[in-house]
């Protein structure tokens, strides 16, 4: 991708831009309108409700400008924004790959705003984005949005996993794995340590090695998406990474770390946590755990989507001043459901945690 040739224009020529409305948690009424907050995951996505007096089209574009600000998502549907949130309706036809490529781009701009500083309407109207473009006469050019939809078409929709360009072309399967409907009561569930539950690792890496973008072995850092990964490497630079790790002269074996695991960010966004179905390498900010072995359990999908909600709950108790290393988190607590195997002794249930989460919807996209 040459960006040199690339244009700037302003948003309000790209666009109309519309300020959301603030709607109170106790003015909410549930629902299954999309409630789209200043937030930085679900698509934006923070209720449903069924207030319905001021919703934005559908095909449109939202921006948050205070909170999570510049965080942009495509709206699919009907939706309420808050007014924290630019909705941005295009003056141009658009579709689900021009907005991926905008949305992108609109994401970049994150490190121009912080809270003394809010990309609110107005500021927006005044911005400008960098556009790839057609000529059309002299010194006179438009977006080539033909250009950025086929750009998205071939180098990354083409590329996707199987199961992920599924869920773009509409075709998962929305249907839970169990029809059984299955209640939370957490009064009856028990507090055990974390080294109670779990066997928790180090992770290797101060620095990551050099990355192949074509290798098999996912690094798993310190972020809060993309299931952690940050990059791709294989055998080779892992095992040159002679430099990088803690213990340079380490066995390949100490660097890369079995599946069947759950990684949590001990530092930066700390406290979230992903299932990792396949073997990885990561940085020291990232704690692996892997099942005790007293309970001779073997982590599962379902289980792993159970236990990482629980311990993404946390993630209000740490921050960049409270990491959770792991000299720290086998004290910490966490409260699973629980059987009772003999007077006043309980051992988790592992059983209800798969059998919750089969229950769901879309259980079976897992």
């Amino acid at each position: 991708m040459n960006t040199k040739t690339w244009k700037w224009f302003n948003y309000k020529d790209i666009f109309e831009i519309r300020k959301g409305k603030r709607l109170t948690k106790a003015d909410m009424i549930p629902g299954n309108i999309p409630y789209v907050g200043a937030t930085d995951s679900n698509n934006g996505l923070t209720a449903r409700i069924a207030n319905n007096e001021h919703l934005h089209s559908a095909n449109t574009i939202s921006v948050s400008y205070n909170g999570s600000i510049a965080e942009a998502f495509y709206q699919t549907k009907e939706f309420w924004a808050t007014d924290d949130v630019n909705v941005l309706y295009p003056k141009f036809d658009l579709n689900k790959e021009i907005a991926l490529f905008l949305t992108t781009i609109i994401n970049r701009e994150k490190y121009r705003f912080n809270y003394g500083r809010k990309w609110d309407k107005e500021l927006m109207e005044q911005s400008q984005i960098r556009l790839p473009v057609i000529k059309t006469s002299l010194n006179k050019y438009i977006p080539d949005w033909k250009w950025i939809a086929d750009y998205v078409k071939e180098n990354i929709i083409s590329k996707l996993p199987t199961r992920a360009k599924d869920v773009w072309q509409n075709k998962f399967n929305p249907k839970s794995l169990s029809e059984t409907k299955i209640k939370l009561n957490t009064s009856n569930w028990k507090w055990f340590r974390y080294d109670e539950i779990f066997e928790i690792c180090k992770g290797f890496y101060n620095k990551k090695p050099e990355e192949n973008p074509v290798g098999a072995i996912p690094f798993i850092g310190a972020t809060d998406s993309n299931n952690g990964i940050t990059s791709m490497h294989d055998l080779d630079t892992i095992k040159d990474a002679s430099k990088t790790g803690d213990e340079p002269n380490a066995p390949l074996e100490q660097k890369i770390f079995k599946p069947n695991c759950i990684t949590v960010s001990n530092n930066g966004s700390v406290g979230y946590a992903f299932y990792q179905p396949k073997e990885f390498t990561c940085t020291h900010d990232v704690n692996p755990l892997y099942i005790h072995k007293k309970w001779h359990k073997e982590l599962n999908i379902y289980i792993a989507m159970f236990l990482c909600s629980l311990i993404e709950k946390e993630r209000f108790r740490w921050d960049y001043g409270r990491k959770w290393r792991p000299k720290r988190m086998p004290d910490s607590l966490i409260k699973l459901p629980v059987r009772k195997i003999a007077p006043n002794k309980y051992e988790p249930d592992w059983q209800f945690m798969e059998d919750y989460i089969k229950s769901l919807p879309y259980s079976s996209c897992l």
